[in-house]
C-alpha cells in the first residue's frame, strides 16, 4: 500500500468524524492548516452570519492564521484577548465579553475516539464559551488530540496538554520542573474547570475541524 500512515490517519478522522456528527457536532475534515483556515473563513463564518468574533487561548487556532486574519478585518468586531500587552483587568474583561459573541473560535486539549470533547481551564473563559454564551462555537482539532476513551484524554491532559501549557506560560508550578502533573495547590495553578461535552446542544452550535496534522500541545 502507498502511503500508509497517510492512509492510517484518514481512516482514524473519518471514525472520528462520524462519532462526533453522532453528538450532533457538526464537522470538517481538513488536510492541513491552510484548509482548515479556508473552512472556517469561507464556509463556517458565511452560514454563521457572525459579526463578533473572540478566542480561546489555543496554539492551532494561531497556527492556522485564523487570529491574524479576523484582526484584520474591519466588517468583524474581533475582541482581541490574546494581547499580552493590556492591563490584567483588561484582559478579564474581554474574555467576559467573548462570552457573547457570535462566533467563538478555540481548541481542545483531547477529542475520544466516540466523540467527546475534553478540556481544562485556569480561568474558565475557554470551557464557559465552548458551554454556553456564543451563538457559535468552531473548535479546531490536530489529529495528536485524538484518544481512546475519556481516561486517556484526562491523562493527556494532566500529564501533557497542561505541564506544556505551563511550561509555555512561565507558570510556577511543580510540573514545569518535572513534566507531569503533581496535583499541586500552587498560585500559578492552570488546572481549575474540567468540561466534558459529550453533544453540541442546540446540534451543530459547536463545529469541529479536524486536521490532518499535529498541532498544538
Amino acid at each position: 500500500m502507498d502511503k500508509p500512515l497517510e492512509n492510517y490517519w484518514g481512516i482514524r478522522l473519518a471514525e472520528l468524524k462520524t462519532a462526533l456528527e453522532a453528538n450532533n457536532f457538526d464537522v470538517h475534515l481538513a488536510a492541513d492548516t491552510a484548509a482548515a483556515h479556508a473552512i472556517v473563513v469561507d464556509e463556517i463564518l458565511p452560514k454563521t452570519g457572525a459579526r463578533s468574533v473572540g478566542f480561546g487561548g489555543s496554539l492551532t487556532a494561531v497556527g492556522a492564521g485564523l487570529f491574524q486574519t479576523f484582526k484584520g478585518r474591519t466588517d468583524i468586531a474581533l475582541l482581541d484577548t490574546l494581547d499580552k500587552q493590556i492591563p490584567v483587568e483588561e484582559q478579564m474583561e474581554r474574555r467576559r465579553q467573548s462570552l457573547l459573541v457570535d462566533l467563538f473560535i478555540t481548541g481542545s486539549n483531547a477529542v475520544t475516539e466516540d466523540g467527546q470533547l475534553v478540556n481544562l481551564d485556569m480561568f474558565g473563559n475557554r470551557v464557559a464559551a465552548l458551554t454556553f454564551g456564543p451563538k457559535h462555537v468552531v473548535v479546531v482539532v490536530g489529529r495528536n488530540k485524538i484518544v481512546p476513551s475519556l481516561d486517556d484524554a484526562m491523562f493527556r491532559v494532566k500529564n501533557i496538554a497542561a505541564p506544556a501549557n505551563a511550561m509555555r506560560l512561565d507558570k510556577k508550578t511543580p510540573c514545569v520542573k518535572t513534566s507531569y502533573c503533581e496535583e499541586c495547590k500552587s498560585p500559578d495553578r492552570i488546572c481549575n474547570t474540567w468540561t466534558i461535552t459529550e453533544k453540541s446542544y442546540p446540534k451543530g452550535r459547536v463545529k469541529v475541524v479536524l486536521i490532518n496534522q499535529d498541532l498544538g500541545l
